[in-house]
């Protein structure tokens, strides 16, 4: 029955739209709407509801320790800072594992372009095909030329498929990027090296311009010695 109660066609009921003598109101609100902002309202009215709850059942003996970490700025609760929350040998060891990280990833793309370069270098390395012969005149010579220019076939490179040209050019993009992220990775972990070691006890001080014997743009810095016992 209820197959057939289904097969039947019924008359769509819709909601009315809003009446012309109140267009100025705006767009007539539907029941799916009223559901929505109903439930916004309810949930709003609830968490006011938990929030007065727990403020009337507060412990006035209440005490955790982060009440004495943070201090009341206009009454907002503001922590205290946590720059210095490690220790120097703390950075000075997580200073060390970034370093790692990034040596390691330096050295694998530089083993990635040595199997890169190794492998283009055998794609290009073709035999060389060029002969060269000795003419005792001009007229030998001019003979000896045309010969070799009948009897010249296809060059290596024309016998290449298409195919395999846009991928020798591809792997040759791919070793400019690769040669560029190196470069990178170098500049990085220079930069986290010196850093490292500025971290590190010891006085020390940035060399002048015309203290340096070949200048450079990167910042110089010399150690004072220190006897060791």
């Amino acid at each position: 029955m209820s197959s057939l109660r289904n097969a039947i066609s019924r008359r769509a009921h819709k909601e009315r739209a809003q009446p012309s003598s109140r267009k100025k109101f705006g767009l007539l609100e539907k029941h799916k709407d009223y559901a929505v902002r109903a439930e916004v309202y309810h949930k709003k009215e609830e968490t006011l509801r938990k929030l007065k709850e727990k403020a009337a059942f507060r412990n006035p003996d209440e005490f955790y320790f982060q009440m004495i970490k943070t201090r009341t700025v206009d009454g907002v609760h503001k922590p205290e800072s946590r720059a210095n929350k490690y220790t120097q040998e703390q950075l000075i060891e997580m200073k060390t594992q970034d370093i790692g990280y990034i040596l390691q990833t330096l050295q694998r793309e530089k083993k990635k372009i040595e199997k890169l370069t190794a492998v283009l270098h055998s794609v290009d390395n073709h035999p060389s095909t060029k002969h060269i012969y000795y003419a005792e005149d001009r007229q030998e010579a001019r003979e000896l030329q045309l010969q070799s220019s009948e009897n010249r076939g296809p060059t290596p490179s024309d016998d290449i498929p298409h195919h395999i040209k846009r991928k020798v050019a591809a792997s040759y993009r791919e070793l400019e990027a690769r040669k560029s992220r190196v470069n990178e990775l170098e500049k990085i972990y220079a930069d986290m090296s010196l850093k490292k070691e500025l971290q590190k006890k010891g006085r020390k001080r940035k060399l002048h311009e015309d203290e340096l014997k070949n200048p450079t743009s990167n910042p110089v810095y010399k150690w004072r010695s220190e006897r060791k016992r």
